[in-house]
């Protein structure tokens, strides 16, 4: 998601593992370890590509795909261009986008205020500094919690919300399976009929922030 590395996925990883799955949590380009290859130019199309890249390199297949909040930008655009390899497709309180939206076309009142906090940092306009965007904003209360996400959190590049998705093969997309997983106070925001009828009914919800992974791991 925004803001958020593969570190995020830490603890709902190891058990999935633990039940013997194989798990990758990657982060995306300019984000969490990968913080430090952030370039002008960098957009979804960046992300995208990141996660694609790692399928066709380790020649992973039968694969699910899970994607939270910004990250169902991501899933959705590798899972059209990648479709051999992915077998299922997991939106964790994440967006949801028609071909051609951005994600602040998608969410726009969540997204739009953003853009009042950026920065330029070595060429890259950058919006959600931590300062912007602490823990509590994600519904994280857990003091140690908290604690590690408040060490990790980093601003987002502008333009991985302004880009439209482009989708080139979405009918055979469309036609994998799909699940969403969704926290209880973002219902009134979505639609919830067409994420039943697409995903025949594999709609679940939550009570807790939207950071789930972090706050509900067992559950999630």
């Amino acid at each position: 998601g925004g803001h958020h590395g593969g570190w995020c996925y830490k603890k709902a990883a190891r058990l999935l593992q633990a039940r013997g799955h194989i798990v990758y949590n990657p982060s995306v380009t300019g984000m969490g370890a990968r913080e430090h290859l952030r370039f002008p130019g960098m957009n979804l199309d960046t992300h995208i590509t990141d996660i694609v890249r790692i399928l066709e390199v380790d020649d992973l297949t039968d694969v699910v795909l899970v994607g939270h909040s910004y990250g169902g930008m991501i899933i959705t655009g590798v899972a059209d261009r990648a479709t051999d390899r992915v077998a299922h497709r997991v939106y964790l309180d994440a967006a949801y986008p028609a071909n051609g939206e951005s994600l602040l076309v998608h969410a726009g009142a969540n997204i739009a205020p953003l853009e009042a906090t950026m920065r330029v940092v070595d060429g890259v306009e950058l919006v959600g500094f931590p300062e912007h965007m602490p823990p509590h904003f994600f519904g994280i209360t857990d003091p140690e919690d908290a604690a590690f996400t408040a060490a990790r959190l980093g601003p987002q590049p502008w333009a991985c919300y302004t880009q439209p998705l482009a989708l080139t093969n979405e009918v055979a997309m469309r036609a994998l399976p799909e699940s969403h997983i969704i926290c209880t106070s973002t219902i009134p925001g979505r639609q919830m009929d067409l994420l039943r009828a697409r995903s025949q009914g594999r709609v679940w919800d939550i009570d807790t922030g939207h950071d789930l992974m972090i706050t509900e791991p067992e559950w999630t």
